[in-house]
């Protein structure tokens, strides 16, 4: 800023007190809204609580954000299991029965280099039985001569 001058004055009108009003007004009813249906919240004045077995019982709203999040993260992880099966064809070998198979520390050196979440893309892969391989969890070093099987 210049000496004897004034900065520029923003590029948005003055709002009227009335419509001041209104805003603040219509934030409080949404917000009081928000408040009756939020379980979190500590207020005597909550009507709704949701109900285990409910529809949409632990549902995040339709159209809310952690919605598209929830839905965005789902379609990543999909992503990321289709590469871990893909790879699996490409560095792996062919079993007799057609299904194709690879050691886990094989695997693991092969993927330390696209992802550090091999484990767990694993586990989703064995949930949604595109995989199969013994044991609960597999840990490096330890579990480097298990078996991972490509089951489609």
């Amino acid at each position: 800023m210049e000496s004897g001058r004034l900065s520029k004055t923003p590029d948005y009108e003055a709002a009227s007190v009335k419509g001041l009003t209104q805003t603040w007004q219509k934030w409080s009813e949404d917000h009081e809204h928000y408040q009756k249906h939020n379980p979190f919240t500590s207020d005597e004045v909550t009507v709704f609580r949701p109900v285990w077995g409910q529809e949409n019982y632990g549902r995040p709203a339709v159209g809310s954000h952690t919605e598209r999040r929830g839905k965005e993260a789902h379609s990543h992880i999909g992503r990321e299991v289709m590469d871990l099966c893909q790879i699996i064809q490409e560095i792996g070998h062919k079993r007799e029965d057609g299904k194709w198979e690879i050691d886990f520390g094989t695997l693991f050196e092969h993927y330390v280099s696209i992802s550090n979440k091999l484990v767990g893309i694993l586990l989703r892969a064995r949930k949604q039985r595109l995989v199969q391989f013994e044991g609960e969890m597999l840990w490096q070093g330890k579990d480097d001569q298990v078996l991972i099987v490509l089951l489609s």
